[in-house]
């Protein structure tokens, strides 16, 4: 199990896509928390967390294609408008994703943790969100 682990960090697609996806994560959670914190966007619908979430969501996936196409999967495709479609696809769903996890810890299961100003729930969505990406990337979108 170990040997396995480690082979896989020795490619060099795994490293990039982690590297990414944790600098991607930072892009997200940082957004999150200047629009929850800083902006103190209005509590629609009684779901405070919404608005920015959706926000956090747009940066990253955008701060993510450009990522990933030029430095992970180093794409040469030629049809950009089909690519970015697909990888814009898999985000839609992992952001379907990110808003129900986030609503079932926050909303339903009442786990709203703050450990230095860092939403738990926001961080356990992201390590979840940057898997199922690169699933959807790696075997969708960058082939």
């Amino acid at each position: 199990m170990i040997e396995k682990m480690l082979s896989l960090l020795k490619n060099k697609e795994i490293i990039l896509y982690l590297v990414f996806g944790v600098l991607t994560t930072v892009v997200n959670i940082v957004s999150y928390t200047i629009f929850t914190d800083f902006f103190h966007i209005p509590d629609f619908f009684h779901i405070p967390w919404l608005i920015p979430n959706i926000i956090a969501w747009i940066i990253s996936v955008i701060f993510a294609y450009i990522t990933n196409k030029i430095w992970v999967f180093e794409s040469k495709n030629n049809s950009i408008h089909i690519e970015f479609f697909l990888f814009m696809g898999g985000r839609v769903f992992s952001g379907v994703v990110d808003q129900g996890i986030m609503y079932l810890l926050i909303s339903i299961l009442n786990f709203n943790i703050f450990i230095l100003g860092l939403s738990i729930a926001k961080i356990i969505t992201q390590i979840i969100v940057v898997v199922l990406n690169y699933v959807l990337s790696k075997g969708v979108v960058f082939k």
